[in-house]
Parts: C-alpha cells; sequence; structure tokens
C-alpha cells in the first residue's frame, strides 16, 4: 500500500515537473499575442491515470506557471491583463487550468467506466484545449471586455475572438493533442498494465 502510494505521489511529480519545463518552453514559442501551450497532454496523462482531482492539481500547476509569466513578461499579452487587473488575472489562468484538467480527467474516467478507456483518453485529449481555450476567451469576453475591444483594433470582436485569441494558437494546440492522443494513450495504457 505504501509503495503504491509512493508511486502515485512519483509519478504525479513527474508529471507536474513536466507541465512546468513544457510551459517555460513554451514562452519561447509565440504565435501573436499569446504563446503556445505545449502542457495540455501531462494533463490528460494524469486525469486518466489518477482522476479529476489530479487533473486538476497539473492544471493548478499550469495555472501557477501561466500567472508567474503574466506577472514577469514571458507571456506578453498575459503581461497587459495583470497590468490591467492582476487578480482577475490570476484567477483567470488558474481556473482554466485547474477546470481543463479536471475536466479531462472527468471525461477519461466516465470513459474508463463503461469499459472504453481508449476512447476516453482520446476525448479527454481534446476536451482539454477546447476547455482551457473556452474558459479564456469566456474570461476575455465577460471580465476582460475593453481590453479585448482595444485588442480588436476596430474589427468585430465576435471576429476577432475567433481569428486573433483563438486562431492558430488553438488550432495548433488542439492538432498537437489530437495527433499525440494515440501515444498519450499507449502511455496511459502502459502504466496501467504497470500496475497491475
Amino acid at each position: 500500500m505504501a509503495n503504491s502510494k509512493t508511486l502515485r505521489l512519483t509519478q504525479v511529480s513527474i508529471l507536474a515537473a513536466l507541465v512546468v519545463v513544457l510551459q517555460l518552453i513554451s514562452y519561447g514559442i509565440k504565435i501573436g499575442t499569446f504563446n503556445l501551450s505545449l502542457v495540455l497532454i501531462p494533463l490528460v496523462v494524469g486525469g486518466a491515470l489518477f482522476g479529476a482531482r489530479t487533473g486538476a492539481l497539473l492544471g493548478g500547476v499550469f495555472g501557477v506557471v501561466v500567472t508567474i509569466g503574466c506577472i514577469t513578461g514571458m507571456d506578453v499579452g498575459g503581461n497587459i491583463l495583470w497590468n490591467v487587473n492582476p487578480l482577475l488575472t490570476a484567477l483567470v489562468c488558474l481556473g482554466k487550468g485547474i477546470a481543463a484538467g479536471a475536466a479531462g480527467g472527468l471525461i477519461a474516467t466516465a470513459f474508463q467506466k463503461k469499459q472504453h478507456p481508449v476512447a476516453g483518453v482520446i476525448v479527454s485529449a481534446v476536451a482539454v484545449p477546447v476547455v482551457n481555450t473556452g474558459l479564456f476567451c469566456a474570461a476575455m469576453w465577460f471580465l476582460f471586455r475593453d481590453t479585448l475591444i482595444a485588442w480588436a483594433a476596430g474589427q468585430d470582436v465576435v471576429y476577432y475572438i475567433f481569428f486573433g485569441l483563438i486562431g492558430i494558437n488553438f488550432l495548433i494546440e488542439f492538432l498537437i493533442n489530437i495527433i499525440l492522443s494515440p501515444m498519450t494513450e499507449r502511455i496511459v495504457d502502459a502504466i496501467r498494465r504497470s500496475k497491475l
């Protein structure tokens, strides 16, 4: 029993470290104003292996690193939001990360209970970037509307959300998750089998 708890703690710690490293690497990959998020696969793996709480925990780690990026200016768009309202920016960073990780874990667990773990990992890998980006866009619309309008620079705001905020960043994150979902499922399956 103690060995399984130690193993789980070690695995979650490794995933958390991966989240930190991948997010720091992503600060070097800018498309427009925002950075490309590379950390979503470890959230999917953690959620699929250990459930929604672990997915949420890993999402929280992601949110903390993003918040630090907003404060330090590594995340240029986030830094603008930080200067507008630090508290709301921190809540958005943490909230979207936690929700994305929890959603991935809930989805994977639901599919696993129905004896469809492969589909669960794949659907989870699709859902995590949708939740992450969707909550960010909702926060921009409801909490940072003036900033959103300024960024749109005269364009229709809805058009700007879809082709400016979501645009290429989301498509790349989404495609990375879809392309890597079979590999992600194999990783999850191999770790599950090693526990038997």
